[in-house]
């Protein structure tokens, strides 16, 4: 597993705490984080610098609390963005967390073939 987009010893601490809940765990973060992203989405197309703000917030710690580092930096500058009403800066943005999503998401739903239940 690549560590530059996923903490191997934040997924290791996770599996221990979690137990045979942590493949529930990786299929809820995957579902939320399309939410997220959707979100995000909206709050750009709406001009709504508060909306991406705590959208970019909520991701950030979504995906911090999973291990993926460099896309809990990419939201961080989002929020930022959303804080400083940078709107014209996002759809940028947005599309490089898309991006290091589509790469987390291939990651962890490999991750997830290894607990087949």
């Amino acid at each position: 597993m690549s560590d530059i987009h996923l903490d191997s010893a934040v997924l290791a601490a996770l599996q221990d705490v979690m137990e045979d809940e942590y493949p529930v765990l990786l299929d809820t973060y995957l579902a939320d984080s399309e939410e997220r992203l959707r979100l995000l989405r909206q709050a750009v197309r709406e001009a709504d610098a508060q909306g991406l703000r705590l959208a970019a917030h909520s991701f950030k710690g979504s995906c911090s609390n999973m291990g993926a580092p460099m896309l809990a930096c990419l939201c961080k500058q989002l929020e930022e963005v959303g804080r400083r009403d940078l709107l014209d800066e996002a759809p940028e943005l947005i599309e490089q967390i898309e991006r290091e999503f589509a790469i987390v998401r291939i990651l962890f739903k490999s991750e997830r073939q290894r607990y087949r239940t």
